[in-house]
Formats: C-alpha cells, sequence, structure tokens
C-alpha cells in the first residue's frame, strides 16, 4: 500500500457500489467495517457478543436523527422524502400538529412503513442543513461527488467494507459528523477514536484505487446556532491510526483463531494518582 498521501486525487467515482443502507449492513458476517474494528479495538468480548446476535444496536431517536440528517445534507431533500416519513398528522381543530407522544401520531407513524420523522425534528435538521450550508468550506467539499459509495477489498488479509459518506473525485474522502458543541468537538473527534475510522476508510478505498486520498470530516452542530466546521484530519494522525488499525485487525484474525475474546480487564490493575 502506498504511505503518502496524494493531495491532488483523481478517483473514478465507478468504483463504489450502489446498495441500500440493509443490504450493506447483512454483509457484516462476510466482511470487516470501521465499526466493527473499533468495537474489538475498544473490548474484544463487546465485538464477539455482537457478532454472536447477543447485542443488538438499536435505533435510538439520535441515531434516527443523525441518519436523517446525512440524508438530507448529502442525498437531498428528494432522497430525504422518500426514506422518512416527514411531519406527521395535523390536529384539525387546532390547524397544528399532533405532538409525538399523542395516538393520533403513534397511529400515523405506523402507517406509514418507514422512519418517521416529528415536526420538531425536521426543523432541527433544516436548521443543521442551513448550518452546513453556511460553511463555504463544507460548501464546495459538498458541492461534487457521491454520496454512500461501497467499497469491498481485501485489507491485512481480511475482507473488508467501508460505506463513505462522501467522496469527492478531486479532494478525497468527505465524513459528516453531527455534535453538541462544535467547540469540544476534536475531543470528542479523539474519544471517538475518529481518526481510526477515517484511517480505515483510507486504507481499504486505497486497496482499490492504488492510492492514499485526503480525508475531510465535516462536523455540524445539532443545537443552536447550528456551527459548521471542517478538519482535514493530518497525514501523520492517519499514518498513526493506519498502524494501529493494522495491528488490531492481526490481533483480530489471531482472537479468531484461538476463539478468545477476552474483555481486556482479566488481570489486577494499579490504580495510583501522582
Amino acid at each position: 500500500m502506498p504511505q503518502t498521501t496524494n493531495d491532488n486525487p483523481v478517483i473514478d467515482l465507478g468504483v463504489l457500489s450502489a446498495e441500500p443502507a440493509e443490504e450493506y449492513h447483512a454483509k457484516a458476517g462476510e466482511y470487516l467495517s470501521s465499526h466493527h474494528l473499533l468495537d474489538f479495538m475498544a473490548c474484544p468480548w463487546l465485538y464477539r457478543k455482537k457478532q454472536l446476535g447477543l447485542i443488538v444496536d438499536t435505533d435510538s431517536p439520535a441515531l434516527l436523527l443523525g441518519r436523517a440528517a446525512h440524508v438530507r445534507i448529502l442525498e437531498g431533500r428528494d432522497a430525504y422524502e422518500t426514506q422518512f416519513a416527514i411531519g406527521g398528522p395535523i390536529n384539525p381543530r387546532t390547524g397544528k400538529p399532533f405532538g409525538s407522544n399523542t395516538k393520533a401520531f403513534a397511529e400515523w407513524a405506523e402507517s406509514q412503513g418507514k422512519p418517521v420523522l416529528s415536526h420538531e425534528q425536521v426543523e432541527l435538521i433544516e436548521q443543521m442543513a442551513a448550518g452546513v450550508a453556511m460553511n463555504d468550506e463544507a460548501v464546495d467539499l459538498l458541492l461534487y461527488g457521491r454520496a454512500e459509495g461501497v467499497v469491498r477489498a481485501e485489507y491485512c488479509g481480511t475482507p473488508c467494507q467501508a460505506r463513505f459518506d462522501w467522496i469527492h473525485p478531486h479532494r478525497g474522502i468527505v465524513d459528516l459528523k453531527t455534535t453538541a458543541d462544535l467547540t469540544w468537538f476534536e475531543n470528542e473527534a479523539k474519544r471517538r477514536c475518529y481518526h481510526n475510522q477515517m484511517a480505515f476508510y483510507q486504507a481499504v478505498l486505497a486497496q482499490v484505487i492504488g492510492e492514499l486520498v485526503p480525508v475531510y470530516i465535516v462536523a455540524v452542530e445539532k443545537v443552536e446556532p447550528f456551527r459548521c466546521g471542517v478538519w482535514r484530519v493530518s497525514d501523520n494522525t492517519l499514518s498513526i491510526a493506519r498502524q494501529e488499525n493494522e495491528e488490531a485487525i492481526r490481533r483480530l484474525r489471531r482472537a479468531w483463531e484461538i476463539d478468545a475474546f477476552p474483555t481486556g480487564y482479566e488481570v489486577i490493575r494499579i490504580l495510583e494518582f501522582p
């Protein structure tokens, strides 16, 4: 694999496959993804329990909101309105929407056959989209490219898959994140290991196109004032994270060979404060 990032890539968007999120996630048993790798790096036993179906990820309101915001901002209004039921029924007596906790809203939601968003959630998503639109750098990165493209390749001797938020053919990988406070986003990015996630994306794509491309993160607040910022992940950070990922994949392959998935807390530790 190349070790130096090409700052002037020309990415053939034709290498990206288009498939629904459900189809992509259904192949989780065959391919390693960045989220599965991060689970293993955090706790091998957590990773194994998810693989066994003992822990099932639930679609919380926060995850639903984030997913809907991604579709609205990256794929556009048509895709957004196709994939989500928006708004809810109107109370004929008041002319205002029924609340999301009312029986009328619940009955309407059940009849839609797809995820539903309340009027409050729709307004919040529009505010987030407006926040992204206010940042010229974010607009430039998202002006041209392709959303939710998928690649699969062997990386470190392991079948892997990646689903990219956005690929700009001349700028590289762009990932959209939502956050509560942009001021602390860099701390949040470190805590959530976004650098490892981005390094995985970069490396898997490199197996397909033969070069490492730049990686950007567009982050937008989900509360007032809905600020949006853009970060380029440094080459040094990606290089270190790539080494961490590759070592973790080697440990993962070994764990499967010997069928051992520890918690990481099997021995006594020393608690000492300076």
